[in-house]
């Protein structure tokens, strides 16, 4: 069963997504939000949209004017607005990779708090969390909650041929296997997708 969600976040999240749709500015509920949006379960508790770079100054215009407060932080892969101290993050480039409309067809429309909005697939989810790994953050702790939850939504040999190159992701889904929540995709598989 999904965990509850703050009803002040989830407040500001639904207030963002109405802004982003009326203004036309294509987008898509990511992290932690999405993961519940699914019926998984995830330990985060924050708001995540995906968006496309060209679009964060605009974007950023649209809820400035509906009373958000705006920051462009130095890390150039994302922007935020807050509401009475509630953040979200605007990622435009998540894991070193720039968001593109192909990034943003990769969704299901789910009603997520009562309103209807495009949310990134669980693979892509997945795909997102494990190249998120690190020598400098490898919580696997965050990682499994989501797997568990979405395991039947996820392509697994897709997550597979994609995050090939890092090997945190390789150890993350050698844990998987060896805990019996997914097998681990057959070689085969992952070198004649990718």
């Amino acid at each position: 069963m999904p965990h509850r969600v703050d009803e002040g976040l989830a407040g500001t999240m639904k207030r963002v997504a109405a802004t982003l749709k009326t203004a036309e500015i294509p987008f898509a509920l990511g992290g932690s939000f999405a993961v519940y949006a699914h019926g998984g379960h995830s330990s985060d508790h924050d708001v995540d949209f995906l968006i496309r770079e060209q679009d964060k100054e605009r974007a950023l215009q649209e809820l400035a004017g509906v009373g958000f407060e705006t920051e462009e932080p130095p890390e150039d892969w994302l922007v935020k607005v807050f509401e009475e101290g509630r953040m979200v993050d605007l990622i435009y480039r998540p894991v070193e990779t720039p968001v593109t409309d192909e990034t943003l067809a990769d969704t299901e429309r789910i009603s997520v708090e009562a309103i209807y909005m495009p949310v990134l697939s669980a693979t892509q989810l997945m795909i997102h969390k494990l190249m998120s790994f690190s020598q400098h953050h490898c919580d696997f702790a965050h990682g499994l909650p989501v797997a568990r939850s979405l395991r039947e939504l996820i392509d697994w040999e897709r997550v597979a041929r994609e995050t090939a190159a890092s090997p945190y992701a390789e150890a993350f889904l050698v844990l998987l296997d060896r805990l019996d929540v997914v097998p681990f995709p057959a070689r085969d598989a992952v070198v004649r997708g990718g």
